[in-house]
């Protein structure tokens, strides 16, 4: 195995900031000839995250290359981003929360770097040329903090949590920066590779496929001598959001094989969790494995070609100061699950793979694209399985909420920031796209989902685009619907 250097440093008890983060916009210019090099936008402007991202450059690729240590709760390593610039670069940024930067280097050489808030400015020697492919490494380590108290999510624990044999990897909408140096927005996916060292008798699982194990030891920062370690490479082919990417540590029950579709599938679950009752009386590896693949294979029939390279789930006992926590949350191939769920929550989670991870959310304004589609989905789920209608549901939904709830007045197409993942977001788009299946016909309906798949499969979308291919689709003037139930608040009458 090649050597790799880390960093041993002392974590900075640095509260992580969330989703009011300082941004930096840089201020040295590399030493170019001319003025034509300026720096890249400290933030790509979303509405509701405006200092999220960075502008300059569009990353294609991350390899992270990470030891983590649970005795110390300590994360040291190396992310090697390779990007190309969008403008001729005097500067550039990313996004990082907390955690002590040893070194950066662009193009293998040696950089100066400067640290404001969650933003860390790099100036590389000479300016980057627009169109040209640079690679950036930040050395760099420390005890990742969890981000607690954000509005945006209720107040839960998210982002790096740590448990009990080591870590559980959450991250919407912005707790990518509080592990790894990043283009921290959904605009800007890229592939990834990750090399994860832990200590000899722990797992770690990341997104994509386990490409290679290697065992032998690892001097980690905080011990005083070499430890027994062993090292786990995976790949992640698709493009993929920063938001999605997760590294999970720990002890591990692993099943793996295809869905009757031929899916390739890994199902991974902290045997403490696997202890608990699941549906059906079940073992939970079981009941994980079957329900992913049952609804894998559902989504490929009905949107399309499943977009990754694996499908499967990874189940851990997470939990915040002693507390459960409720988790269930999408990431590219496999989610994270922290105990046992419903099976129409995993089928919730698999639809995200197609919506909100391939066909992915402009800004984070666009949310209802990804929940609304993924609880339509988990409906129809339901349906499937010869529970209520998806019709049912959706009318459950306008009669849980008179006139007079505030409920209404959350516009599904602009949700606003600290209520994005409102409940209006889920159930009341799900009631929406319902509602449409209805006015254009089931047919034509699923072929305007299977369209929109087709279409923007890896690409980044917004409310205005899916409006207007409804209505090339269904051949009908949907203005007045879209008008009524997306973008106005207040309680319509029943179509």
């Amino acid at each position: 195995m090649a050597m790799r250097f880390r960093p041993h440093l002392i974590p900075v008890a640095v509260a992580a900031v969330g989703l009011t983060a300082l941004a930096l916009a840089p201020a040295t210019s590399a030493q170019t000839k001319g003025a034509r090099y300026t720096p890249g936008a400290a933030g790509v402007g979303d509405p509701y995250f405006p200092h999220l991202g960075n502008g300059g450059y569009d990353v294609g690729h991350y390899k992270l290359d990470l030891a983590y240590d649970p005795d110390y709760d300590q994360l040291d390593g190396t992310a090697t981003l390779t990007a190309t610039a969008t403008q001729d670069l005097s500067a550039f940024n990313l996004d990082l929360s907390g955690l002590d930067v040893e070194k950066v280097t662009v193009d293998g050489r040696k950089v100066d770097f400067k640290r404001r808030g969650t933003e860390l400015t790099v100036t590389p020697r000479k300016g980057l040329r627009q169109g040209s492919t640079f690679t950036v490494a930040v050395t760099y380590g420390g005890v990742p903090k969890t981000i607690v108290g954000s509005p945006v999510v209720f107040g839960s624990p998210y982002g790096f949590l740590h448990t009990n044999d080591g870590a559980y990897v959450g991250a919407e909408p912005d707790g990518a920066s509080t592990w790894f140096p990043s283009n921290d927005h959904p605009s800007d996916k890229a592939r990834y590779d990750f090399s994860l060292t832990v200590p000899e008798g722990l797992g770690a699982v990341a997104n994509g496929v386990l490409t290679s194990k290697s065992a032998g030891t690892e001097a980690f920062s905080r011990r005083r001598s070499a430890a027994r370690a062993v090292t786990y490479n995976w790949h992640e082919d698709g493009l993929m959001a920063t938001y999605l990417a997760t590294i999970d540590i720990g002890k591990w029950d692993v099943k793996t094989g295809t869905t009757p579709g031929g899916v390739p599938m890994y199902v991974a679950i902290d045997p403490d969790v696997r202890k608990l009752p699941a549906p059906g009386g079940v073992d939970p590896i079981d009941y994980y494995y079957d329900t992913t693949a049952k609804s894998t294979d559902l989504w490929v029939k009905e949107f399309g070609e499943y977009p990754f390279n694996t499908a499967g789930a990874i189940i851990d006992d997470a939990r915040f100061n002693g507390q459960p926590l409720g988790f269930s949350l999408e990431t590219n191939g496999k989610p994270v699950y922290s105990a046992i769920r419903p099976d129409r929550t995993i089928a919730h989670e698999m639809a995200h793979q197609w919506w909100g991870n391939s066909v992915a959310p402009k800004n984070w304004q666009q949310i209802w694209l990804n929940e609304s589609f993924a609880r339509w989905s988990n409906w129809y789920w339901t349906e499937k399985q010869g529970g209520n209608t998806v019709a049912t549901e959706a009318r459950n939904t306008y009669n849980a909420h008179p006139d007079t709830d505030a409920w209404w007045n959350v516009v599904i197409a602009d949700p606003k920031r600290d209520t994005m993942f409102h409940n209006r977001s889920y159930h009341g788009g799900g009631m929406v796209l319902q509602f449409l299946r209805e006015k254009i016909g089931h047919e034509t309906f699923m072929k305007l989902l299977r369209t929109w798949y087709a279409q923007n499969r890896d690409k980044h979308v917004v409310t205005e685009q899916f409006a207007a291919l409804a209505e090339q689709v269904s051949g009908q003037d949907l203005d007045a619907f879209f008008k009524t139930w997306i973008y106005s608040p207040g309680r319509p009458p029943l179509p």
